[in-house]
């Protein structure tokens, strides 16, 4: 098996990180800073992330775009992936989003069926939850403003499950600065206003595709509601609420015990 991440382009110029052998499972991650190659400690911290799917798939992480319109929506993030999955895999492929990137994955299989065989939803739902379209709203303003500490802190304290650990994330946040969530990159902020946008509630009954669904129950960017609302409204969906949890990230040793299972079910068994 591969043990270092190869990186590199595909399609428009699409950055990512392809560790493993074994079945393709595309990888799509959360909000970050920038949309160029990851560096340093960030490509360390992706890497760690795909590792545990890794050892049972060619797990490619796969960054979104640079050079975002301001007014890109949900569904153009999507369409960028297209041609690249088609390009690089020649048919349906499974494909894992975390968090922003689990918006873009669900949007993808509305719009272009014939792309995703399975989806795996993170952290991620129809929508996001009244808190975390606040909080992430927020964090633009104060980009936009020159306050990455304060940024930050908002996103950090976002991650955690309850109003202590909340504080003391937000300390962790304001210390890191810039490195949380940088100091505004366009494609950042333009990522930002497509979420707020973003509501596929109503069509999720076209959803064909096998999907997992699984999150925190205290998850304070969607909320254990908005998970249990998504699975229970796409005709092959699936829900696992992991109680106690907050906003988790996807190599949570129970993540990734429920994706390797729902990933090694046969896809016409659903």
């Amino acid at each position: 098996m591969t043990t270092q991440a190869v990186e590199g382009t595909i399609g428009n110029g699409l950055a990512y990180l392809r560790l493993g052998e074994g079945p393709p499972l595309v990888f799509l991650p959360g909000l970050s800073a920038h949309h160029r190659p990851p560096q340093g400690l960030s490509r360390w911290a992706h890497v760690k992330e795909i590792k545990p799917f890794s050892r049972h798939h060619e797990t490619w992480w796969l960054q979104r775009p640079v050079g975002l319109d301001p007014d890109t929506t949900m569904s153009d993030l999507a369409t960028h992936y297209v041609d690249a999955l088609a390009e690089q895999f020649g048919g349906p492929v499974d494909v894992l989003g975390h968090s922003t990137g689990g918006s873009v994955a669900l949007q993808l299989a509305a719009d272009h069926p014939s792309a995703v065989k399975r989806l795996v939803l993170v952290s991620s739902g129809c929508r996001l939850g009244p808190g975390g379209r606040d909080a992430q709203l927020q964090v633009a303003r104060l980009l936009r403003r020159d306050q990455a500490r304060r940024a930050g802190a908002v996103v950090m304290s976002m991650l955690a499950a309850g109003p202590v650990s909340r504080q003391a994330m937000a300390c962790i946040g304001w210390t890191l600065g810039a490195a949380v969530m940088g100091t505004g990159d366009p494609d950042l902020l333009a990522t930002i206003n497509a979420e707020d946008a973003f509501d596929l509630t109503q069509r999720l009954d076209s959803v064909r595709t096998p999907v997992l669904v699984i999150g925190g129950e205290r998850d304070a960017f969607y909320g254990g509601g908005v998970f249990e609302e998504t699975a229970s409204l796409l005709p092959h969906g699936r829900v696992v609420l992991c109680e106690g949890k907050g906003h988790m990230g996807a190599a949570n040793p129970r993540v990734v015990r429920e994706v390797l299972t729902f990933l090694d079910k046969p896809s016409h068994t659903f």
